[in-house]
């Protein structure tokens, strides 16, 4: 048995691994989707203060509490920066690291270093009056869709999951000082079908910090795979829990 530590991105909450947490239980593994601070059935603590260092304290916390160790972390989107920053604090209870299609950050970057567009979003909620709140992006024609969703029933059900995402997380550069935290063998999996025009994912090194080759796996759906190919997506994540 293996243990699943699943952490979303900006704007949604853990119910957004739905689909696949019975999928991972059925195959007789633990598994954690816990909602972080501001989001799911935790977003009425959204507020200026929360940061990327709220939600790293959240898995951080979560993982000593249950006294988790051999963990599968896996960080959606924004969470690159989240379980990036989590396995640095606690290297030696993470047994992989998935970035799945996730930013993925070097020592004192912010998402608007990695992604210079959600610069764009903090600018653009400064100057609409909400401040400090930037609310989930628009659905926008297919293939785009909202977040690569584009049935109509899963985008309805996506609508239900979404809040708003304060402009701190995007801010906060993350802390990765820990060499422990090199042993940790990573896995990207991209999210490759209908990628937005103009839009540069940032290469993934040939040899892990470990010494070992690059793992990089593709699942031809969009952003949110875990709505869109949640079947595929845990076979994937079988391989290392196996």
């Amino acid at each position: 048995m293996s243990t699943y530590l699943l952490v979303h991105g900006a704007w949604h909450g853990g119910e957004s691994w739905k689909r696949v947490i019975p999928l991972l239980t059925a195959a007789g593994h633990r598994v954690f989707a816990p909602s972080l601070t501001g989001h799911g059935d935790k977003a009425h603590l959204l507020g200026p203060e929360v940061g990327l260092d709220t939600h790293v304290d959240d898995v951080v916390g979560l993982i000593t509490e249950e006294d988790l160790t051999e963990v599968v972390l896996v960080g959606h989107s924004y969470a690159g920066l989240v379980v990036a920053s989590a396995a640095d604090r606690v290297p030696d209870r993470i047994a992989d690291l998935v970035y799945l299609d996730a930013m993925v950050p070097e020592d004192g970057e912010s998402a608007t270093d990695i992604m210079p567009v959600t610069q764009t979003l903090i600018d653009l909620a400064e100057r609409s009056g909400t401040g400090w709140r930037i609310p989930p992006l628009p659905e926008l024609p297919p293939p785009a869709g909202l977040f690569g969703v584009t049935d109509p029933a899963d985008v309805a059900w996506l609508r239900t999951l979404l809040s708003d995402q304060s402009a701190r997380c995007l801010q906060q550069p993350v802390r990765l000082d820990n060499p422990a935290a090199n042993r940790i063998p990573r896995t990207h999996i991209h999210c490759v079908a209908d990628e937005p025009e103009g839009f540069e994912r940032r290469p993934v090194p040939a040899t892990q910090p470990n010494g070992t080759p690059a793992q990089v796996w593709e699942l031809d759906t969009g952003h949110d795979c875990m709505v869109t190919k949640p079947a595929e997506l845990t076979d994937l994540l079988l391989k290392l829990g196996a």
